[in-house]
């Protein structure tokens, strides 16, 4: 039949165009190797460099302590910026060292009694399982689970050692953290500039985000650990354990770490206490349940308030993960890391790239 003159004969595919699919892909390819390698490149930079990192991150928090300091010493006297964080520093520092000065001695014996009168305290339980015919099968679980407690007490070994001959790192932090402080827009512009500009409204959103998140998180677990603490020091006093003021430091101060802390603070407790009677020791116990209670349905929501509404397993598990990733550092900064992570997840990835609605840090 006879082809109408308007039809097109399709060309034959084996004919392209000087830019060929092929090169195109080529490019792709080569852009895409880039990037993955790069992104290894980073990961493996900061598994190489987490105790770097995590020195950096203490600095930024102790910064964001004094920043705050700084802030209400200048709204209440009304002095500059460079008076009122010399102010804030050497006040910090004047309540820690007075605090070692007066009590230092005290405190020392308290700790000394605590180291050895737990030994006695594991026999005194030992023996009163035996009385009620538990003493063998407590005995055997001792032994199954002795090389796991053997590990863990060899590796907080290690961590008190480093932390114990980390003195350089401390002074690092604190004078890095004394210079962010001093003048945060010097390290925020910074950082806007190495990233693109339609980014950067995000970026110093969620920066703005993580410091109020920060400074509310301070506010509300300094309240908190001195809360514990008090509440501590006066049950065990009531109770007649022994040690009670030290007791309630150690439980201050494990209060700094989520959902973990208040547990581990009430072990030696109920220890000592089983040296005065058994009943003594369930009383600590109770007391140490109620303390819990208390931190958990009230003093944590007000810390939440202030900062970011980090749901609690998730909290739980960043403790762990931290822990297993950058050790005491990390546990210790766990909290304050994951408020961070959190802040960014939300308002870079759930808001700008999902373009979902979120609840920023502190506002409810």
């Amino acid at each position: 039949m006879h082809q109408p003159e308007n039809s097109a004969t399709p060309p034959f595919r084996g004919s392209e165009s000087p830019e060929t699919p092929r090169s195109i892909s080529f490019g792709h390819v080569a852009i895409s190797t880039v990037i993955v390698l790069t992104i290894i490149g980073v990961f493996w930079l900061a598994i190489e460099l987490n105790r770097f990192f995590m020195l950096v991150f203490a600095a930024i928090v102790l910064g964001a302590v004094f920043d705050a300091i700084a802030s209400w010493i200048g709204r209440i006297t009304r002095l500059s910026r460079t008076f009122s964080l010399i102010l804030s520093v050497l006040g910090l520092f004047t309540v820690f060292i007075g605090s070692f000065v007066l009590f230092g001695t005290q405190l020392a014996n308290e700790f000394d009694t605590i180291k050895q009168t737990v030994p006695a305290a594991l026999q005194g339980i030992e023996g009163f399982l035996d009385n009620y015919g538990m003493g063998e099968r407590a005995r055997e679980l001792a032994k199954v689970g002795g090389e796991d407690v053997s590990r863990i007490l060899t590796q907080a070994g290690g961590y008190a050692l480093a932390a114990s001959s980390g003195l350089a790192d401390l002074v690092l932090v604190i004078v890095g953290a004394i210079f962010m402080a001093g003048n945060p827009d010097v390290y925020r512009r910074g950082l806007m500039l190495l990233l693109p500009t339609k980014a950067e409204p995000v970026a110093a959103q969620a920066l703005d985000d993580a410091g109020a998140g920060l400074r509310g998180w301070m506010m509300g677990q300094a309240i908190s650990s001195l809360v514990v603490g008090a509440l501590t020091w006066g049950g065990l006093s009531l109770l007649g354990v022994p040690a009670s003021g030290g007791l309630a430091i150690i439980a201050g101060l494990l209060d700094i770490i989520p959902m973990v802390g208040p547990v581990i603070s009430g072990i030696p407790a109920v220890l000592l206490a089983f040296t005065v009677s058994p009943m003594t020791a369930l009383w600590t116990l109770v007391l140490f349940l109620v303390i819990q209670q208390l931190q958990g349905n009230f003093l944590q929501p007000m810390i939440q308030k202030h900062a970011v509404d980090v749901p609690p397993a998730l909290l739980l598990f960043a403790v762990l993960a931290a822990g297993l990733l950058f050790g005491f550092l990390g546990v210790l900064l766990a909290a304050p890391l994951t408020i961070v992570c959190y802040v960014f997840v939300q308002r870079i990835y759930v808001q700008a790239i999902l373009g979902k609605k979120i609840n920023v840090a502190g506002a409810r």
